[in-house]
């Protein structure tokens, strides 16, 4: 059963730092894009970032600021957040994703990590 454990979260003050990350279990990993996700109360989920193996993309608000990265030997993928700003608190969600075939799309999700920003 494939497993996605996110870590990393907590509080921090703005213009602080967090680097999040995501272990991946019983996956083949560098067959999957990976992204983070973000939901903050009483809004929808967002994609903050995504890697696979072309550049990666961001969502506008954290351009600049965050960073994803995938070690793939690790089977691990991160997200360096830096000038954290209180609209970034949300819980922060690692997923999986893989285009099996045209009409199927193989997806996994973590369970999320409190990312909480404030003095």
């Amino acid at each position: 059963q494939v497993h996605l454990v996110e870590s990393g979260g907590g509080l921090v003050q703005p213009g602080g730092s967090l680097r999040l990350s995501c272990v991946a279990s019983e996956l083949r990993f560098i067959n999957y894009a990976l992204n983070w996700y973000r939901q903050a109360p009483g809004k929808e989920r967002e994609l903050v970032a995504r890697i696979t193996n072309i550049p990666s993309d961001y969502l506008d608000s954290v351009k600049g600021r965050f960073t994803i990265s995938r070690d793939d030997a690790k089977n691990t993928a991160f997200l360096q957040m830096n000038n954290l700003k209180p609209e970034d608190t949300a819980i922060y969600y690692c997923n999986a994703d893989l285009q099996v075939s045209p009409w199927r799309k193989e997806d996994y999700w973590g369970q999320g990590t409190q990312v909480t920003v404030s003095s």
